[in-house]
């Protein structure tokens, strides 16, 4: 039904910046939530940030301050400013959806990786 394409993952220097993007496809769905949860190797998979369908967001400790979240309802589209960025900030990236009615849908996942 929902079909999530990220892009804009790759390689960044420490201090750099990158731009996420997660665009959902479909028809007959409405989007209640959407948001970016990131796994690093050898760790549980993390929330960096999650917006819901009146802009609430909510950052997880780690990024706050260095990591901004958008959305385009227009187009369906999530978006990640990562400014900043640390070592230990590469991780693979996860977009996730919720639709209205609780179902889930989940991104194939972009490759961040912060050298110093």
């Amino acid at each position: 039904q929902v079909q999530l394409v990220e892009s804009g993952g790759g390689l960044v220097r420490a201090g750099g910046s990158l731009r996420l993007s997660c665009a959902a496809s479909g028809s007959g769905f409405s989007i209640d939530a959407m948001g970016w949860y990131r796994q690093a190797p050898g760790k549980q998979r993390e929330l960096v940030v999650v917006i819901n369908s009146a802009g609430t967001t909510t950052y997880g400790d780690s990024v706050k301050g260095r990591f901004t979240i958008s959305r385009d309802n227009a187009k369906n589209t999530l978006y990640v400013q990562m400014n900043s960025l640390r070592p230990e900030d590469t991780a693979v990236y996860y977009c996730l959806v919720v639709l209205i009615g609780g179902n889930n849908y989940w991104g194939q996942g972009a490759q961040v990786t912060v050298s110093s």
